[in-house]
This record gives structure tokens, C-alpha cells and sequence, in this order.
């Protein structure tokens, strides 16, 4: 793809928006919800593993998209799903039914983020991709305002409470409406038979023949534990630390990310990918580094930084990945290869 109409790149730009304030607005919170709620510490744990779990089956339906279906179509029946979900998770009281609801909606939502790649990628140059993706960050940022708006026009706290599943599942309805209008995106391998490899989406382990690939996936393993337990646990610390409105603290961190994400071009052609996601992950080794000595020191400034340092964990190492992923994957298993990674 050499070149993207000004209409495409709004388009894809809104559905990164979306895709990503669908998630952020009650996943955030999830951890202090719990915490508040007394849900008991193994209940707790299995709730705050369904985003990993639910990255499980991202390959299988990823490879759906890949052979049959075209991925905008996948991506808006995936979306629907996700609404009716958060919806329904939002009016549990028990612990056990929301951790079966939400499982099934991460089975639904972990795949987007490989179709949206996957139908960004498409339909833009690689080199543009960082800034469409960098509306997911913003999006992300602004999924704090449903608790802001909640505090100072209607006086009443969401955070630490299943409302903000509800702005999930309004914002999940919106954009599995917007997919409608995003650019045909078919499916590039389309009558290519499909084996039980393909059926589990396990094609794109053959990318793993290429040593550099395999290390790659096994970093990536490494650093995505501590790069989740912060955003599962996070909430739940920082109210244990006395602030308030944890959503929108922990959001500057993506804030950040906006500015950060718009020179993972620059870095890739100035550094190239290993050493770009390198970066990131020496900037993951600082924020908990920061956030020991925070609590050893009772300094509370060192948490923004642990906060503030998630653009360039983000954007260099994960947003630099992706495009490295997409670079080595054929383009018949692409959407396979994101979900993989």
C-alpha cells in the first residue's frame, strides 16, 4: 500500500479510538473493584487472568478472518458480542458469574487488537501504522472521562463499582457500528484449505523456525507478565496509596503515550527494531524500580514516574513489535501472526 486517502485514515484512526476506550474504561478499575467488593483473593485472580486467557483463542479466530471471513466483518460481529457481554457482566454480584461473563467477553475482545492491526496494516503503509495507532492510546486516555463526567456533573464515583462495564458495552455498540463503514479488508488467504494447525491457529508457530522470531515471542512472553499485573493490580494500588480517580491517574501514563507513540517511526529508522525495543523494555525495568522505591521511601513522586515512563514501554517496545510481526509474517496469516504475538 503506497499511499491513504485522508478518509481512511480518519476511519481507521476512530476504530483504534474506540477499540481500545471499550476496554480501558472498566479494566482499569477492575482490580480496586474487586478489592472494594471483598471478592476473595483466588476469585481475584482468576478475574483479573481473563485478559491472558482470553488471548488464547485470539489465534483461532484470527485465522477465521484470515481464510473465510473479511476481518472488518469479523471484527464488528466480535464487537456486538463484547456489548452484549459487558452489559451483562455489569449486573453481577457474583464473583463466579463475572468471571465467566467476563471470560467469554475477553475470548470476544483479546482478538480485536489483531484484527485492528491487521485491517490498519491493510489499508496503510507501515510506516504510517503508529499514527493510527496512537488513537488507541488516546482513546484510552479519554475512557477517563466516563468517570470524571460521572464525579463533577452527576456527583456520583464509578470507579471501584461495574458502571463503567456499562460505557464498555455503549462504546462496543458504537464501534461495532463504525466497522461497518471501515475499508474492505478480505481474507488473504481465502480458499486456501484449512488443517487442524489452521483450525487451532497455530499456522503462524511456523514462524518460529526463524531463531531471531523465536526470541522475539519469548521476550515478549517475559516482559508482557509484569506489563499486565501492573494494569491488573495497578488500580488496587494506587487506592491502597490514598489517590483518588485511579482511571484517570493511571491514564496519564497513555497521555504520555500519545506524544511518545508519533517518534516509533522516527526510532525504527534511526535505531532500527531491536534496539527500539529495547528501549521499552529498559523503561519497564525503571517503572518498577520506581515503584519499590516509592513505597520504600514513601515518596509518591517516583509513582508518576513508574506512571508516566508507560508511553515508551508501550509504544517502543509493543508498537515496535507489532511492526516487526507484520514485517516477517507473510500476508496470508498476518491476522495469525498478531494474535501469536
Amino acid at each position: 500500500m503506497d499511499g491513504m486517502s485522508m478518509n481512511v485514515r480518519i476511519r481507521l484512526s476512530v476504530m483504534m479510538f474506540l477499540q481500545y476506550m471499550m476496554f480501558a474504561v472498566w479494566w482499569v478499575q477492575l482490580g480496586g473493584y474487586l478489592g472494594k467488593a471483598g471478592a476473595s483473593a483466588t476469585w481475584q485472580f482468576w478475574i483479573l487472568a481473563v485478559m491472558p486467557l482470553g488471548c488464547a483463542v485470539a489465534p483461532i479466530l484470527c485465522m477465521i478472518a484470515d481464510r473465510h471471513f473479511a476481518s472488518q466483518k469479523v471484527l464488528m460481529a466480535l464487537n456486538v458480542a463484547c456489548a452484549v457481554l459487558f452489559f451483562l457482566g455489569a449486573q453481577q454480584d457474583s464473583s463466579a458469574a463475572l468471571f465467566v461473563i467476563l471470560l467469554l467477553a475477553m475470548f470476544c475482545y483479546m482478538p480485536t487488537w489483531s484484527l485492528t492491526n491487521a485491517v490498519a496494516m491493510a489499508n496503510a503503509p507501515a510506516e504510517k501504522f503508529p499514527q493510527i495507532r496512537v488513537f488507541g492510546s488516546i482513546g484510552w486516555v479519554a475512557s477517563g472521562l466516563f468517570g470524571v463526567v460521572a464525579s463533577r456533573v452527576f456527583d456520583t464515583a464509578i470507579d471501584g463499582t461495574l458502571i463503567p462495564l456499562y460505557c464498555g458495552a455503549g462504546t462496543a455498540l458504537v464501534a461495532a457500528f463504525l466497522n461497518l463503514t471501515l475499508p474492505n479488508t478480505p481474507p488473504p488467504a481465502k480458499g486456501q484449505k484449512a488443517s487442524v494447525v489452521d483450525a487451532l491457529g497455530l499456522r503462524a508457530i511456523g514462524l518460529l523456525k526463524d531463531l531471531n522470531f523465536t526470541l522475539f515471542l519469548l521476550i515478549a512472553l517475559l516482559v508482557m507478565t509484569p506489563f499486565t499485573l501492573y494494569f491488573s493490580l495497578g488500580s488496587q494500588f494506587f487506592l491502597s496509596q490514598g489517590f483518588e480517580l485511579v482511571t484517570v491517574l493511571m491514564n496519564w501514563g497513555q497521555a504520555v503515550e500519545i506524544f511518545l507513540m508519533l517518534l516509533v517511526p522516527l526510532a525504527l529508522a534511526r535505531f532500527g527494531v531491536k534496539w527500539t525495543m529495547a528501549i521499552g523494555l529498559a523503561a519497564l525495568v525503571v517503572r518498577y524500580l520506581t515503584l519499590w522505591a516509592g513505597v520504600a521511601t514513601d515518596t509518591n513522586f517516583l509513582y508518576y514516574i513508574a506512571i508516566l515512563v508507560h508511553g515508551i514501554i508501550f509504544g517502543f517496545f509493543f508498537v515496535g513489535g507489532q511492526v516487526y510481526v507484520d514485517k516477517k509474517a507473510p500476508p496470508e496469516m498476518r491476522a495469525q501472526a498478531q494474535g501469536l504475538y
